[in-house]
């Protein structure tokens, strides 16, 4: 399949990374944002947890993009999202079409989009916001919610982190997915890791009582690491809790997340993979 680059003025108007043949020959990557690690590493606004890194969009993906993003994309801006205005074409499957009382979930960096597409499908009945600025993945994810016709689905191809100070009021979600984000495994690198006490305490504070962060990683390391920045919010709750005590605080893997070929992969070799979910108090 020949590539191409996401259209130009479709980058421009839907506020998406410069693509693959600018001038500085990147493309994005799955964002990965700073913070505090357990010992009071301080939180440095100005490192990012994500890096652009070469990549192609296909043929396909640009299709995509240029069919679907209309419809799908959400270009970033400083204001709260009117959620029933972006979903408000959207039927529901059970009986009606109030889009208001439908769970809303948040998922940052999605990669290819195969997770989210999955839980989507099997999860109809909730709307999913979700960020990436990983230009070949957010095409890839337009390429599946073609494909399955998948409508409960919006994207921000923006940083997560600005999403969520100025696009998502307090309250607002009642659940957040975080699927193998970077573990940046170098010691060095660790503060540029997602997980982090400021940007926990953000999505504490956007979950509605009885909300959801879900958290999952392939590396102990990040997830001690997580395991411990989720059990000091005060805000969060551990739902493994003494229900599961053979699992130290982890979850059993929650029926939506599929595993996905990477996933697979690393369960062949011997590798694995920790889940875990609190809940808002």
């Amino acid at each position: 399949m020949n590539d191409t680059a996401i259209p130009a003025t479709l980058a421009a108007e839907y506020d998406l990374p410069d693509p693959p043949n600018s001038s500085d020959g990147t493309a994005s990557t799955v964002p990965r944002r700073a913070g505090r690690a357990p010992g009071d590493v301080a939180y440095p606004k100005a490192i990012k947890s994500f890096v652009r890194r070469a990549g192609r969009t296909t043929t396909g993906q640009a299709k995509a993009l240029a069919e679907l993003g209309p419809r799908v994309l959400l270009p970033y801006q400083p204001t709260a999202l009117d959620f029933e205005a972006v979903f408000s074409g959207v039927t529901r499957v059970c009986g009606t079409n109030d889009a208001k009382n439908r769970p809303l979930v948040l998922e940052i960096g999605f990669g290819m989009g195969e997770a989210t597409a999955h839980i989507a499908a099997l999860l109809s009945d909730t709307r999913f916001v979700c960020c990436e600025v990983h230009e070949p993945g957010v095409g890839a994810l337009l390429k599946r919610i073609g494909e399955q016709d998948l409508h409960n689905i919006r994207i921000i191809a923006h940083d997560a982190v600005e999403v969520i100070d100025h696009m998502l009021p307090l309250a607002s979600l009642d659940g957040v997915h975080i699927f193998f984000p970077d573990p940046w495994h170098k010691k060095k690198h660790n503060k540029r890791r997602l997980i982090q006490v400021p940007l926990v305490t953000k999505l504490a504070a956007r979950l509605k009582p009885g909300g959801y962060l879900h958290c999952a990683t392939d590396w102990q390391p990040y997830a001690e690491q997580i395991l411990n920045v989720l059990g000091a919010e005060p805000q969060l709750a551990n739902r493994a809790g003494a229900s599961h005590p053979e699992l130290a605080g982890y979850a059993p893997k929650p029926h939506y997340r599929p595993l996905t070929k990477f996933e697979n992969r690393g369960i062949r070799l011997g590798h694995g993979v920790w889940d875990l979910v609190f809940e808002r108090v």
